[in-house]
């Protein structure tokens, strides 16, 4: 009986993360983006010996170019309603904005708060990271997908 419970649970659990609604969207979303972040470390692993510059080039190309069609086929099951190239443009142009966002923040950071320790400075990037995270999400939901 125990086990069966826990199984109508766990059926239960995967229905609603199965979703359209915003939460399960959005653990969708997290799923997806650490995923390509995975692809990223393999592809630069993989492309270090032409350098750190083309490996980061790479990675950063093709693990956005994944993130953008997964997002698109299942994080937002929009594949019907926005085709790959208008994902990949306008997700990719969102990923752009994120990164001179969070390099800009990170920049602010070290400016005005030089002297932060290791934690406070990794509690920083995880926060800066974060919300950068979140408003990609509103604003591919929003205008992407």
């Amino acid at each position: 009986m125990l086990r069966t419970e826990w199984l109508d649970r766990l059926a239960r659990v995967m229905r609603y993360l199965r979703g359209d609604h915003a939460f399960a969207q959005l653990f969708r979303f997290a799923l997806v983006g650490g995923s390509s972040n995975i692809a990223y470390v393999l592809l630069f692993m993989a492309m270090n010996d032409f350098g750190p510059l083309v490996a980061n080039i790479v990675g950063s190309i093709v693990s956005t170019i994944i993130a953008n069609e997964l997002h698109r086929q299942l994080t937002f099951r929009a594949a019907g309603r926005v085709g790959w190239f208008t994902a990949q443009w306008e997700g990719g142009g969102l990923a752009l904005i994120g990164l001179l966002i969070s390099t800009a923040a990170l920049a602010g950071l070290e400016f005005w708060a030089s002297g932060l320790g290791e934690i406070a400075q990794a509690g920083a990037v995880i926060a800066i990271m974060a919300a950068v995270g979140g408003m990609r999400f509103l604003a591919l939901r929003g205008f992407v997908f």
